[in-house]
């Protein structure tokens, strides 16, 4: 038996991703370099880019669109220090100086170089509006001007950076020991609510034990955890919970880590625009140059790098997170991620079963371990792992439905048909309705044929909650076939068949129900579609043998009616 699973960018900075598609380049040594070079930028592999745009540049050292792409390649990157370097060599006001203007004051920024950014943003050769004026208000504060940050900031507030703005005001206030401000920011009291995000509750659950209401920090945690249990946050709420005294406030303590948290914050409010990732990407690299500590700008990175399809540059941006920091956990699940969407299973596996043996203790860790060992056909292991997790965890809580599913997936895999059973049932109290378990916990009472009526009845409930899902229609119209109502049954396999047209499993179960019918032609017809599909051997065999002799006398050698899949 065989289970399916429920499987706006400022101009200045896009010119040097958009240049080199139209671009003129002539010279020995240059044309390959180019046309590799131009590739790599369509694809979005940085890495090749700033390869071969470096090796067009040494053929052609004054050409600007290359030295501009060149600089862009390696910021995007996060290697500041190279993009530092080329930058020198683009003359004056040549196209892509705004990317100059940035490249320098992330460089002048990790330098600590305040006076420096604060002239360059005056002089109009900042990091870009956007950045420039949340920018200046920690710029204000490194003087010791608190006042004409505080302004800075409230006046950046008028406009469409309200939330980021008046959050860094308390990250402001905070930094400079004003607890009881940053929190009537935080709390919504001074300025009404505040969207969430773990970098805020982080912080706002630091100023609460700054001020002695350490119950409330674990209260905010708690809730924010509940849905998204952040391995981070879960470690800053056991530090709170078990330290004596009270730790010193170190979220954002100087200018330059507030700076870097500009970038980081523009960079995630970019980040859903259009499906651009360039403009994110160099904000979040400038984050993580201006503050190597700030590692949820290389988490972000990654991501931004897996949106774009970059599996093996996403991987290195999650393993520049060292061990140790705060978000590695969060790293090494998102680097295995990135391997698997790589083709580099293996890869992933050992980067979580390595994750899983030095954290036993975090249910997330252990739960991502599963998924790896199911995917990856290990299921006895995959049981482990799962269990592991659940043992984990407070089983009445709803969300914990993925985890008996999942783990009810692998028995079945096992033929432990009564454990498997038992928990899609045990998901199915926690999630009554939930689509993906009443359509596998039907289909598989449906093989063992047990309680048909009611595994039609579940089937129809997931139908109407996924009427799109193939793989959920095709139960349906299985479970009819099962029932002997095969009439019945054409109208949801050849829908089925409609939504997943290139499924070999749906494609021969549409060809039984046709037999069924009389249908005879046009079974055959679906037969051999499925064939063309490559099913498993086996199936393939069985499918070849019913072209051959006919479903009636394959299912007399198989001992009975509806002995199918």
């Amino acid at each position: 038996m065989r289970r399916r699973i429920l499987p706006v960018l400022p101009l200045a900075l896009g010119l040097a991703l958009a240049q080199p598609v139209g671009a003129q380049v002539e010279g020995p040594g240059l044309a390959g370099a180019y046309l590799a070079a131009r590739t790599a930028v369509i694809e979005g592999n940085h890495r090749a880019a700033a390869i071969y745009f470096e090796n067009a540049l040494a053929a052609d050292p004054g050409n600007p669109m290359l030295i501009g792409n060149a600089i862009f390649a390696n910021a995007a990157l996060g290697q500041w220090g190279r993009a530092s370097t080329i930058a020198e060599m683009l003359p004056e006001g040549g196209d892509g100086q705004d990317l100059v203007n940035l490249v320098r004051m992330v460089q002048g920024l990790a330098a600590g170089d305040l006076v420096g950014a604060r002239a360059a943003i005056e002089a109009g050769q900042g990091a870009g509006q956007l950045i420039d004026e949340l920018a200046m208000g920690w710029i204000h504060l490194g003087e010791g001007d608190m006042r004409r940050a505080t302004e800075t900031f409230e006046a950046a507030a008028q406009g469409p950076l309200a939330d980021i703005a008046y959050t860094h005001l308390a990250l402001a206030r905070a930094a400079v020991g004003d607890f009881e401000g940053a929190d009537a920011i935080f709390s919504g009291a001074e300025v009404g609510p505040l969207p969430g995000s773990e970098r805020s509750v982080r912080a706002r659950a630091e100023v609460l034990v700054q001020l002695d209401r350490r119950d409330a920090a674990l209260e905010l945690l708690d809730l924010y955890t509940a849905s998204v249990p952040d391995p981070a946050l879960l470690a800053l709420r056991a530090d709170i919970a078990t330290r004596d005294g009270t730790p010193a406030y170190d979220f954002i303590t100087t200018p330059t880590e507030g700076l870097a948290e500009v970038f980081y914050m523009i960079a995630r409010g970019l980040g859903g625009e259009g499906g651009s990732t360039t403009l994110p990407l160099l904000y979040t690299r400038a984050a993580h140059g201006i503050d190597p500590g700030h590692s949820e700008a290389l988490l972000y990175a990654g991501q931004l790098l897996m949106d774009a399809d970059q599996y093996s540059l996403a991987a290195d941006a999650f393993s520049e997170v060292p061990p140790g920091d705060a978000q590695y956990v969060e790293a090494q699940l998102g680097r295995a991620d990135a391997y698997f969407e790589d083709g580099r299973e293996e890869a992933a596996v050992t980067v979580l079963r390595s994750l899983a043996e030095a954290h036993p203790d975090l249910a997330t860790v252990q739960a991502a371990f599963g998924d790896a060992l199911r995917r990856t056909e290990q299921c006895t292991d995959a049981v482990a792992a799962y269990t592991a997790a659940l043992d984990l965890v407070d089983i009445t809580q709803q969300r914990y439905w993925f985890l008996y599913y999942t783990r009810g997936i692998c028995h079945e895999v096992l033929q432990d048909f009564a454990a498997s059973e038992a928990d899609f049932r045990q998901a199915l109290v926690l999630n009554p309705e939930q689509p993906q378990v009443l359509n596998n916990l039907g289909y598989s009472l449906v093989e063992q044929r047990r309680n048909l009526d009611e595994a039609l009845g579940m089937i129809e409930r997931a139908v109407e909650a996924r009427p799109d899902s193939g793989y959920i229609v095709d139960s349906l119209g299985w479970v009819l076939y099962r029932l002997g109502r095969f009439d019945e049954a054409v109208e949801p396999m050849e829908r089925a068949v409609a939504l997943l047209p290139n499924d070999p499993i749906i494609n021969d179960h549409l060809g039984d129900v046709y037999w069924m019918v009389g249908r005879h032609r046009e079974a055959r017809f679906q037969w051999e579609r499925a064939l063309s599909f490559e099913p498993e051997e086996a199936d393939a065999a069985r499918i070849r043998r019913k072209l051959e002799i006919g479903l009636d006398r394959v299912l007399e050698e198989e001992g009975g009616v509806g002995e199918t899949q």
